[in-house]
């Protein structure tokens, strides 16, 4: 088992984010929400007027499964595709007002699991952990970082022999 704290503070980040999301997919689902309907309804409820294939990329799936939810949602009534003045071949996506009580209900179930995940921190616990988390984020989140010759480089590293 590796002892470098930045390792564990990595499995540490990885295990928080599967339990959230498990959890709260859990309570969506007892609600009647699917996964994919409460992603794109919460990244669209921040991001209302994006195209498919930017929401696609945001909720990273393919839009082909996306397009599929979408069509599920247009046809409930909680979202609805509009014509790119820009691009006549691409649509945008807005919530419908039937969407915003369920943004709500999806709110309170985040807000109960981010108090039960963070009740036994203080303020100033929490205030120093958004904002090393933050430090973090920034720092992956620079440009050079996102090269594919760094991935090649590493996948080569490791496939040759020790």
């Amino acid at each position: 088992m590796p002892t470098d704290p930045s390792y564990s503070v990595s499995l540490e980040i990885y295990e928080i984010s599967r339990i959230l999301r498990r959890e709260f997919d859990a309570r969506a689902r007892a609600l009647g929400f699917t996964q994919g309907q409460w992603r794109v309804l919460t990244y669209l409820g921040r991001n209302e007027g994006i195209s498919q294939v930017g929401l696609a990329e945001m909720l990273e799936m393919q839009p082909i499964s996306l397009a599929r939810v979408l069509d599920r949602m247009a046809a409930s009534g909680l979202i609805e595709r509009r014509p790119d003045p820009q691009d006549r071949r691409a649509l945008k996506l807005f919530l419908t007002p039937a969407a915003v009580p369920m943004l709500q209900v999806l709110k309170a179930v985040g807000d109960e699991l981010r108090g039960i995940a963070m009740r036994d921190l203080s303020e100033a616990e929490l205030g120093t952990l958004v904002s090393l988390l933050g430090r973090v984020r920034r720092s992956l989140d620079l440009p050079n970082n996102h090269s594919s010759s760094e991935g090649h480089r590493l996948r080569a590293a490791a496939a040759r022999p020790s």
